[in-house]
């Protein structure tokens, strides 16, 4: 079984990252009545379609020029500090701004990482969006996803999102439409924080990028 399928049911444990061109992913035709909609399904779209991508491109492509394809995508896409804030939880304010800057920049080579790595082969499968956005309160919408697997079931990936200075961005996502990343992302890092703080959680991202990118780290 190769990887790329694989790894979105191994996700259960990452909950997705549980994260480039195109095999267009399926594009779901955007309400013209629903502006906000509009613009969060705009966002997961363009997601959708750099992991096909990423798949197309499979691992026989090194996982450094992979890495450099889908980053901007996930960092346009996803806001990274809020997720990294809310999975660290409530220590966060007291970290020191030269912690945070080394921990966000670990947790961001983590997160584009764990996407390289679980979407590496492509085997027909496709990306569908299933509208509407659904608003569960404080500003924040969730887009339903599913990937279609042509000889599996479907993988539903939900996005909650949330609409900041650069558009709807991503804040979390749900494997099965409840598992959350943030949330199994706390419980991971609280061991590492406890155990040794700050540095030992971004010693500890950058050890998992290493094991997923093999002996060139990303920058």
């Amino acid at each position: 079984m190769t990887k790329g399928v694989v790894t979105i049911g191994r996700r259960h444990a990452l909950a997705a990252a549980g994260a480039a061109l195109i095999l267009p992913a399926t594009r779901t035709p955007l309400r013209a009545d629903t502006g906000t909609d509009a613009g969060a399904f705009a966002a997961i779209n363009a997601l959708n379609e750099g992991l096909v991508a990423a798949m197309k491109a499979g691992d026989s492509t090194p996982f450094v020029q992979r890495y450099q394809t889908l980053a901007p995508v996930i960092k346009r896409v996803f806001d990274l500090d809020a997720i990294l804030a809310a999975s660290v939880g409530l220590t966060w304010a007291a970290i020191p701004d030269s912690q945070k800057t080394m921990l966000a920049a670990a947790f961001r080579r983590y997160t584009i990482s764990t996407y390289v790595a679980n979407f590496d082969s492509f085997n027909g499968q496709r990306f569908e969006i299933l509208p509407p956005a659904r608003a569960v309160g404080n500003g924040e919408v969730v887009v339903r996803t599913q990937l279609v697997r042509p000889d599996d079931s479907p993988v539903e990936l939900d996005y909650v999102m949330r609409s900041g200075p650069d558009g709807f961005q991503v804040v979390d996502v749900l494997t099965d439409g409840s598992i959350s990343r943030v949330a199994v992302q706390r419980s991971d890092f609280r061991q590492k924080l406890e155990s040794g703080g700050t540095p030992a959680l971004t010693a500890g991202l950058d050890l998992k990028v290493a094991n997923l990118a093999g002996s060139m780290m990303p920058g």
